[in-house]
């Protein structure tokens, strides 16, 4: 059977500011990307959801950021490669504690916002981001955007990579995302989020902006957990893939 990980970004309260439901999103999604404190998340709420994700079986990453609190991790900083590698050490080994702690494993990292983004197509912070995952253990699986540079970096190491893709983000014609700033670039509508997602699920192509189609082969599919309607899409979205005849399951899982 053909299979599809879907993952979430998850964990991203801090203090008395609560975004997301967390216990919901995790009965659904086979892999949680947890902060790690720099963008969002403190001790407590990564304790938290760590717990909950050993709870559902869902396997644990790292969501790993540029130190942005302020900003959602979403705006793009001058950093060096050293400066990437460390932060990016820095906060497996903080999740780690948490996960170790707990009894379970930690099965990737994958960057979060900006970083992500920078990461994508700038090679030399890419590999930055693999060594510090290479050198923390090289079992661990980098999660990447399809085609990408993080991709590259990841396999150049030798680490397990697992390439993602977006359910509600709309594509370009060359593969990559359209940018969050121009309109449209975010699909709102649950089942054309649904349709696509099951498009690169099970045939390996999305339709681009301009209506032309695009292969994308991808292992993992990307569910936001901060929108407003981020469970009741999560459960369309499972129940859709499961209907088309596609197994959900982390990356290497058995």
């Amino acid at each position: 059977m053909k299979r599809i990980d879907l993952n979430c970004d998850l964990g991203e309260s801090f203090g008395a500011w609560r975004m997301g439901e967390d216990a919901a999103l995790l009965a659904l999604v086979s892999s949680a990307n947890i902060a790690c404190g720099f963008h969002a998340g403190d001790p407590a709420i990564m304790q938290h959801t760590v717990a909950l994700a050993v709870a559902h079986d869902v396997a644990i990453g790292a969501h790993v950021s540029l130190p942005d609190l302020q900003g959602f991790g979403r705006r793009e900083m001058s950093v060096s490669a050293d400066e990437v590698h460390a932060m990016t050490l820095y906060q497996i080994g903080a999740l780690q504690a948490f996960v170790r702690a707990a009894g379970a494993r930690l099965a990737h990292v994958k960057p979060h916002g900006a970083l992500y983004n920078m990461a994508a197509r700038d090679r030399t912070l890419a590999d930055a981001i693999a060594r510090a995952v290479h050198a923390f253990d090289p079992q661990l699986r980098l999660f990447g955007l399809v085609g990408s540079a993080l991709i590259d970096a990841g396999k150049a190491l030798g680490l397990p990579v697992a390439a993602e893709a977006f359910a509600d983000r709309r594509y370009l014609a060359d593969g990559s995302l359209q940018p969050r700033r121009e309109p449209g670039a975010v699909l709102d509508d649950a089942d054309l989020a649904t349709a696509q997602a099951i498009g690169i699920a099970r045939d390996g192509t999305v339709k681009a902006a301009n209506g032309q189609p695009v292969t994308l082969h991808a292992d993992t599919l990307c569910l936001h957990g901060d929108g407003a309607h981020a469970v009741s899409l999560a459960r369309q979205l499972r129940t859709a893939l499961e209907s088309a005849g596609l197994r959900i399951a982390a990356p290497g899982a058995a």
